[in-house]
């Protein structure tokens, strides 16, 4: 069974990623955990059960500031060894994305692109 994680503070990004992995995995069994922020999101870790793909948002709650929540969760999941394998894709509108998830060493998707190309995350997500 393939496990993902969505991080995201609005409920429509959620359900919308949500739906996306369904379809991309439509035919393998999976679990979908969804959270609202990275601390929520941080507590699924704890769990250390793995996943085989977390896809967090950038901007959630201001708690982590100067940094973003997003970047302060994907600092989070490099602690753990047993998530070393996992993939790791930040979706943000956030102008510097791109270099964000270059300097975390993670994949990104920009919002307007996972807006009108699945295969944007076909392309991260089914690639082994």
């Amino acid at each position: 069974m393939k496990r993902f994680l969505i991080v995201d503070d609005i409920k429509g990004w959620r359900d919308y990623n949500s739906n996306i992995i369904q379809e991309l995995f439509f035919d393998e069994e999976i679990e979908i955990n969804t959270a609202e922020s990275a601390s929520l999101a941080y507590d699924f870790l704890l769990e250390q059960k793995p996943y085989y793909a977390i896809i967090t948002d950038l901007q959630m709650e201001d708690d982590y500031a100067p940094k973003y929540a997003g970047e302060w969760l994907v600092e989070q999941i490099k602690t753990f060894d047993m998530y070393n394998k996992t993939k790791v894709v930040m979706i943000s509108a956030t102008y510097n994305i791109r270099h964000i998830a270059e300097t975390l060493n993670v994949y990104c998707i920009p919002k307007s692109t996972a807006l009108k190309c699945i295969s944007a995350y076909e392309e991260i997500l089914k690639k082994e």
